[in-house]
């Protein structure tokens, strides 16, 4: 019980450190939009570090909330568990992608400024060519998140590990987020332009967040698991 409890508080700070890093890091990384966003690159090269630096935390977080829980989903459904670490961990490393893009805009803003009109044309080609890699990353990441956040919020629901409004909640607002990266995909815009949709898992993760780190997991639940899992063992035994 006690090694669940923490758990549950590990995960639930892992939610928040993940969410407030991404925040954070959107607020530090200017935009990538107009004709003169390799100056702002070239201008704020501190601030564009530290906002890589936070979207690595985001990133490493969001696998680690997969890899937290799952000695506790394990028990309810191995395979489940397992895709949702594979597949939040998928997340992280599009999510790195993203953040090589942006150091690599970082290398490419100095050598913008300093050129000459000829090679300012070529150079911003090859600017564009990082955004589109940086954003088509971000959106595969995000279909990563989808799938394995489906896979723990079905568990959850499935088990009653968490009260069912608040996993049942989760469930559809990974479907709306979901819905968000298809209209993204084959819209062409970015997966940012769909805030409403995407709104509602931010919320979601917050309450649970708060919710694991003061309630925890059912310790009824728990209790009926470790009760079947000691039957199990004095039956093999005998």
């Amino acid at each position: 019980m006690n090694s669940t409890r923490k758990i549950a508080v590990i995960t639930g700070v892992i939610f928040i450190i993940a969410t407030v890093a991404v925040f954070v890091a959107d607020a530090l990384t200017p935009a990538l939009t107009g004709t003169d966003y390799l100056t702002q690159f070239s201008a704020q090269p501190n601030q564009v570090a530290a906002g890589a630096l936070f979207y690595l935390i985001a990133a490493f977080a969001s696998a680690g909330i997969a890899i937290a829980l799952y000695p506790v989903l394990k028990e309810r459904n191995a395979g489940l568990a397992l895709g949702s670490v594979v597949f939040r961990a998928l997340e992280a490393v599009f999510y790195i992608v993203g953040v090589v893009s942006l150091l690599s805009l970082l290398t490419l803003g100095p050598q913008f400024t300093r050129a000459g009109a000829a090679d300012r044309t070529s150079l911003l080609a090859i600017g564009n060519l990082l955004v589109s890699v940086h954003d088509h990353a971000a959106l595969v990441a995000v279909f990563a998140f989808c799938l394995g956040a489906f896979m723990y919020y079905y568990l959850f629901f499935q088990s009653r590990l968490i009260p069912r409004w608040l996993s049942g909640f989760g469930i559809v607002a990974i479907i709306l987020m979901m819905a968000a990266c298809v209209l993204a995909l084959f819209s062409g815009n970015r997966i940012t332009s769909y805030i409403p949709l995407a709104a509602p898992i931010a919320v979601q993760e917050m309450v649970l967040a708060v919710w694991l780190i003061v309630k925890g997991f059912n310790p009824s639940v728990i209790a009926s698991k470790s009760g079947k899992t000691e039957t199990n063992e004095l039956l093999s035994a005998a």
